[in-house]
Order: C-alpha cells, then sequence, then structure tokens
C-alpha cells in the first residue's frame, strides 16, 4: 500500500499532456492516465500518485496496471530549495550509490505538459507520516533495526564527494568558510527578512556564533549531505526501511549537520525518550553508521548541531507561516507552521542550558 494518500484528487485534464510524454521517455504504447492522487505531506513540494495503464511495455514501464510518483513544485515552495531538475540528478547519483531512493526515471523541466517543471520517480510501499512511525504499536519490534537500517543509509549518501561531476551544480562552500559558518548566515538572513523579531532565535543565533570555533569540528573532507534526513522523509514498510525522500534540500557540508537533524527533537514527535527520531537510541545508529564508515562519528559535534537544527527549523517554519499571513498564500498548514516555532525555541534554550552546564546534548 502506498502510504499518505491524500483526500485530494487532480482532475484528468490537469495531466492531459502526460500519456504522450510517458510514451516518449519510456518507449512504452498505449498508455492511459487512469487516475492521479495528491500524497499527503509537502508543503515544499506536491507528490501525486498516477494510475497508469501500459498496452506495450517500454524501458521502465511494464505492460498493465502501474503506479507512478510525479513529483512537482508546491505553491510555497522556498527559494533555498532545489528545483527538479537538481533535485532528480540528486536523486540519481543516490541511486546509483546504492540508497535506498525510488528510482528516478524522467525529467521535464517544461512547463507545458502541466504547467510546471516535473519528473517521474518509482512508487514504493511504506508509512511515511512520523507521527504514526513513532506511535506504531509493534515500534519496540522494529524500532532498533530500523534506525540501525537508517545508519547505514545515511553512510552510504556520506560517501557520496565533491567529486561527482553530476552534482557540480551545488555550490562549493567558500574557501576558509566552514559548513557551521554558511548555515548561521543563511539562518541570519532568514531572520532579517521577517517583518517581526524573534528575540529567542536571535538569541540561539549569537550563540552559535559564539561557540563556533568550540564546537567546529575538526577539519574533515566534506560529503554530500541530505539535509532533510528525518522521520517523516523516509517510507517504513512492515518495520522495513522502504526509501529515503524528498531531496531538495541537499548539499555539501559536514556529516554532523545531517546526524544532528535527524536527532532534533523536533522530529521526535513527543517521543523524546527515543532519540533518533522517536524510534530507537543513538546507539543503534551508530552501530549501522559505522558499520559502513567506522569511527567516524563526530559525537562532540553533534550538541552543537542539534541547536543549528532547531533553529534552522524554526526559521522555516515563521517563514511559512509568514506566506500565510502576508496573503501571499493562504494555507492552513502554513499558518500552523508558525505555531511550531515556539516549540523549537524552547528546544533550543534547554539544549544551550545543557551544553553549557557540561551536560552534553541529547544525542550523546
Amino acid at each position: 500500500m502506498i502510504s499518505g494518500i491524500g483526500e485530494s484528487s487532480a482532475p484528468l485534464h490537469h495531466f492531459a499532456g502526460l500519456s504522450d510524454w510517458l510514451s516518449e521517455q519510456s518507449g512504452a504504447t498505449d498508455i492511459i492516465v487512469k487516475a492521479a492522487q495528491k500524497l499527503s505531506g509537502g508543503a515544499i513540494q506536491e507528490n501525486w500518485l498516477l494510475s497508469v495503464s501500459v498496452g506495450q511495455a517500454g524501458r521502465w514501464l511494464e505492460a498493465g496496471e502501474s503506479q507512478l510518483v510525479l513529483r512537482t513544485d508546491a505553491p510555497s515552495s522556498l527559494s533555498v530549495s532545489h528545483g527538479r531538475r537538481e533535485e532528480f540528478a540528486l536523486m540519481s547519483v543516490a541511486y546509483d550509490a546504492g540508497v535506498a531512493v525510488p528510482q528516478p526515471f524522467a525529467l521535464c523541466t517544461q512547463p507545458d505538459i502541466i504547467g510546471a517543471p516535473f519528473f517521474i520517480m518509482q512508487a514504493m510501499t511504506g508509512e511515511g507520516q512520523g507521527r504514526k512511525l513513532v506511535r506504531h504499536p509493534d515500534r519496540s519490534r522494529f524500532g532498533g533495526a530500523l534506525v540501525r537500517q537508517l545508519g547505514i543509509e545515511m553512510a552510504r549518501i556520506h560517501t557520496i564527494t565533491p567529486s561527482i561531476a553530476a552534482l557540480s551544480f551545488l555550490s562549493d562552500v567558500p574557501h576558509g568558510i566552514s559548513p557551521a559558518r554558511q548555515r548561521i548566515a543563511e539562518c541570519r538572513e532568514g531572520l532579517d527578512t521577517l517583518p517581526q523579531g524573534h528575540p529567542v532565535c536571535e538569541y540561539a543565533l549569537n550563540w552559535l556564533e559564539d561557540n563556533l570555533a568550540v564546537w567546529e569540528a575538526e577539519e574533515r573532507a566534506l560529503t554530500l549531505t541530505h539535509r532533510d534526513f528525518r522521520t517523516g522523509n523516509f517510507l517504513v514498510d512492515d518495520g522495513q526501511l522502504t526509501a529515503i525522500l524528498d531531496w531538495e534540500f541537499a548539499a555539501w557540508s559536514h556529516p554532523a549537520e545531517d546526524i544532528a537533524w535527524l536527532c532534533a527533537r523536533c522530529w521526535r514527535f513527543g517521543n523524546d525518550g527515543d532519540i533518533v527520531g522517536g524510534l530507537a537510541g543513538f546507539d543503534e545508529f551508530a552501530a549501522g553508521y559505522e558499520q559502513l564508515l567506522p569511527d567516524s562519528i563526530d559525537r562532540g559535534a553533534l550538541p552543537y548541531w542539534q541547536v543549528m537544527a532547531e533553529l534552522r527549523w524554526a526559521v522555516i517554519a515563521l517563514h511559512q507561516a509568514e506566506r500565510n499571513d502576508s496573503g501571499a498564500e493562504t494555507s492552513l498548514e502554513l499558518a500552523l507552521s508558525g505555531f511550531m516555532a515556539a516549540e523549537m525555541e524552547y528546544n533550543m534554550l534547554a539544549l544551550i542550558k545543557e551544553v553549557s552546564s557540561g551536560a552534553g546534548g541529547r544525542a550523546l
């Protein structure tokens, strides 16, 4: 079963030109798009589950009834997120590296087919909603093994280096500027462009600046980082990881950014006792990660990056709420995002207090 099917379906005339395009791209013939159902989630991008019938098989479409996922921009896309061309390239590289991602099939950069750029990818099975995963009645049975799988998949991502020509579009970190300094600059710019001040976020940002020299990891090569690797952005079927989703924020960075983001309290969905995404403890994750990259987790950097994670998500949430408040795009989902910022502010203050008292961070 495909998880997260929403209540909305698109009139098929919206996808009127898609059948011919799918035929051109796949080599299959007699393709009919029979239904298009919007998948839940996706405040920044939209995912549509397509039900298609195929007369004669092609390169990646079999004859008979098939399902595909079409991914395109949502109205509230952020300027800092990658476009569909870039995300398609990221997923293609990750797929070739053996990362558990849906196989990307075809990219359309022209708006004349459905009105916006999009790509087609493999439809995967599994549950993706974070709150359902952390409250699953069998989570105690599969949580540890799942978190080990997450560690293995994240490590696979972190084996991808800037030498990959297909990812040349990713911005290089300026010489002498660490990923942490770059994220601080991005968060400050995000706060400065909001119409109202947010003192707790400013305090956390100043703390990150003041403690950068202490918490900045020792010099090491940059790797590809997903930068949104968290509960809610992967699919789980019968306790097994099936896919890592949503690659629109990926960048060259320090691996600790990904690890801390997954461990941030804001992505535990109320199950705070299980540090890794509300699913299990950190030792299980580390066992999987270091199975591929032995002794490579910089634990000393994780509390710092957890504060960064809470701040970054708060800034994103505040900007989403501002889109609604300004009238640029009215949406209940966007409006509710703003209320989540207070939770992240509390988490920032609690983490800073722990680190300042020498108690360490929640990831340790």
